[in-house]
């Protein structure tokens, strides 16, 4: 019975104009599974659809390659699977890309670790190493990359365990400052935190932005009208509601956290991105479950959400946003039917 809601939920969603492609497929160039897309629109209009490839299964740690499908066409068609990082049978992922405006260069923030590490052993110090930074870059509309950087002294402070960045997109404000939402957890406690990392050398170098209240980790970040940012976050308060916070200096400090009631979440991370003006768009499975694959839109900086489109009414995990041009709006996200993680799928439509 709930297949066929969900059977008639997605065609009402093709009569409403959301078109969709397959882009990665568990399985297929080698790989067990796909997860953590990160979609970004270069400078020249290309479609860069980043994620995770799992060599050998579908858990969050062995040997994890971050690769790359790049579509000129606006999402209908897409490359052939490139390889961006590759540190053998370690862990190299949760891509947050972000370009530069002005250079044209694409900016690709990543963490590492031991590939037989797992999460629970690196919060609680017992892991073989621990999560570094890196950052890659292209210059040719991500063709070619640059061999990764690690950064992590710059961004990451000794008393941290766990850190991820993104994953999702990040942005570049109005300033020319690039600002990647990031999250971590406090050595010797179960503190899981948000926390923003920026540059203000096109790239250059990265530094430690501010920390949001505890009970928050993989978020995103978005410039509003009136300069501030907001940083919407994965939130640990169990009440299945996304957590907010805002900044006025770039990402430096940031507000007290509030929940946004009217964003559902089943703890999973979220896209969020900007417009235009004050129209913010947002996506997440918009359930206590991982399931039902929605945008929201918002014409008041956050303010409220007064409308809403649902791309995928079944399994349904993480996604990134990304505008097309001014009029279209494109979406990476994990989809099923069965599971969340069958593959990564691209859809797009008109702005609402």
């Amino acid at each position: 019975m709930k297949q066929l809601l969900w059977a008639a939920i997605a065609a009402q969603c093709l009569a409403q104009d959301v078109r969709q492609v397959e882009v990665f497929q568990a399985g297929q160039d080698g790989y067990h599974t796909y997860r953590i897309p990160a979609l970004i629109a270069t400078k020249r209009g290309t479609l860069l659809a980043f994620c995770e490839g799992r060599r050998n299964g579908r858990g969050d740690s062995g040997d994890i390659d971050l690769v790359l499908k790049r579509s000129a066409d606006g999402g209908k068609t897409w490359s052939a699977q490139q390889v961006v990082a590759d540190f053998g049978t370690d862990t190299i992922g949760n891509p947050a890309p972000v370009v530069d405006r002005k250079t044209g260069t694409i900016w690709l923030l990543l963490t590492r670790n031991v590939g037989s590490d797992h999460l629970k052993e690196i919060i609680a110090g017992q892991s073989a190493g621990t999560r570094t930074v890196w950052v890659t870059h292209s210059k040719d509309d991500g063709v070619h990359w640059a061999p990764p950087v690690e950064i992590t002294r710059d961004v990451k402070r000794p008393d941290w365990t766990w850190y991820a960045t993104g994953p999702g997109n990040g942005i570049q404000t109005r300033s020319g400052r690039l600002v990647i939402a990031c999250d971590h957890y406090v050595a010797g406690s179960l503190a899981r935190h948000s926390h923003a990392i920026y540059s203000d050398d096109h790239g250059a170098s990265w530094k430690l932005g501010g920390v949001a209240e505890d009970k928050t980790n993989e978020s995103a970040v978005a410039e509003l009208s009136d300069g501030r940012l907001t940083l919407n976050m994965r939130s640990l308060h169990e009440r299945n509601r996304r957590a907010v916070a805002h900044s006025s200096d770039g990402g430096l400090t940031w507000s007290a956290v509030t929940l946004d009631e009217g964003l559902i979440e089943p703890v999973c991370q979220a896209s969020l991105i900007s417009a235009g003006g004050k129209r913010l768009l947002f996506s997440n499975p918009a359930s206590t479950k991982r399931e039902n694959m929605t945008i929201r839109a918002s014409r008041d900086d956050g303010a409220t959400w007064a409308a809403s489109r649902v791309i995928h009414p079944g399994p349904a995990a993480y996604s990134s946003l990304a505008m097309i041009g001014r009029r279209m709006v494109g979406l990476l996200y994990e989809r099923g039917e069965a599971q969340a993680y069958e593959k990564i799928t691209f859809a797009w439509l008109p702005l609402f």
